[in-house]
């Protein structure tokens, strides 16, 4: 009888540890909570500052025309009827340390031309 006495209250705050812990309204599920709390607020706080970037790009666009004329430059390639555009053509990477040791002076050069069947004959 005396362990009956002791297993029923027990049983009972055993039971109501498991709901204050894993219920749906338990510590792991708050936890849970909190952080995606954090998560939206810190995802506001960049919506936020990407929302006031772009009312300062609508204010530029409205107001700022060498700002446009920056856009246009930039995005489009338009330029001012006065002005001379340069295009040079994309530059080759130099040939690599190895290969510039192989080929030292003319005769390695002339030597790389010839077949090797006729390199044999001279």
């Amino acid at each position: 009888m005396q362990k009956r006495f002791y297993l029923t209250p027990a049983a009972l705050i055993i039971f109501i540890l498991y709901f204050t812990v894993f219920g749906d309204r338990g510590l792991l599920r708050i936890n849970h909570l909190h952080r995606d709390r954090d998560e939206m607020q810190q995802h506001l706080l960049e919506l936020k500052g990407e929302n006031e970037r772009l009312k300062r790009e609508i204010a530029a666009l409205q107001s700022d025309r060498r700002y446009l004329e920056s856009i246009a430059r930039r995005d489009f390639g338009l330029v001012r009827s006065n002005e001379v555009i340069y295009q040079f053509p994309p530059q080759e990477k130099p040939p690599a340390a190895g290969a510039k040791a192989e080929q030292k002076g003319p005769q390695a050069a002339a030597k790389k031309d010839v077949p090797p069947a006729a390199a044999q004959k001279k």
